[in-house]
């Protein structure tokens, strides 16, 4: 039955106003592949960390709670850790959505497992994060090389997805021209892009890797400029 399928989730956001258009309900799913060097979420990465186990059935009705407070342009969105690790409950949860009348959004890396067609059917925008766009920036930064990331990329072009392209800016890494135009470039090769945020980095994680022990790699570097961030950001325009 299609109610024995579990989630695991790491945590729920019930009026979020970033991660999407409108107000959304965010569902952060545990688990995730890549090893970031400025992921402020280490605690998503082990899928298996027991956290909320829930059915999709259960979840919409806690979605469906906060349905007239989406107006017209909020929803859902499912986001991580990396959603897409956990398909069979992610595609459930989706279609549930959209039986209600539920705007979607999937906001992920596009490293997943195998086909991602049906997903995408019931997915009304896709916010890709786009770590690097080049072979060894993308390893440099995540850990990956990039196939996975350019699997689900083409899915996305094959279903016509309307999709928003983020990336994180990092001083010292990516917080140039020649970086940003790089990413220009590649968004103009994909004509179902809606739009591409730079998202500045912030420090706000670093005690968590204390808390669990893990080194991070990125000690000392400073919270992103604001500013600076908004300049770059012009020249995608």
């Amino acid at each position: 039955m299609k109610d024995e399928i579990v989630g695991n989730i790491a945590s729920i956001e019930s009026m979020g106003l970033v991660d999407g258009p409108g107000i959304r309900y965010v569902v952060f799913l545990q688990g995730c592949k890549l090893r970031c060097l400025y992921c402020h979420n280490p605690e998503t990465w082990d899928i298996k960390k027991e956290c909320e186990k829930i059915t999709p059935s259960d979840l919409i009705k806690k979605i469906v709670r906060f349905k007239s407070y989406f107006g017209v342009d909020g929803g859902v969105t499912f986001s991580g850790g990396e959603p897409l690790l956990q398909p069979e409950f992610l595609l459930e949860s989706l279609k549930l959505c959209k039986k209600n009348g539920i705007n979607t959004a999937l906001d992920t890396a596009g490293v997943g497992f195998g086909e991602y067609d049906e997903i995408l059917k019931y997915t009304d925008l896709v916010i890709l994060d786009v770590k690097a766009v080049e072979p060894d920036e993308y390893k440099k930064i995540t850990g990956l090389d990039m196939s996975a990331f350019n699997s689900f990329l083409s899915a996305c072009i094959k279903n016509n997805k309307k999709m928003w392209l983020r990336q994180v800016i990092v001083p010292n890494i990516n917080d140039n021209e020649e970086s940003v135009l790089k990413l220009k470039k590649f968004a103009s090769k994909i004509k179902n892009v809606e739009k591409i945020e730079l998202l500045p980095y912030k420090t706000i994680g670093v005690h968590k890797y204390k808390d669990l022990r893990i080194p991070y790699r990125l000690d000392g570097v400073e919270d992103m400029d604001e500013e600076k961030c908004k300049n770059l950001e012009k020249l995608l325009n």
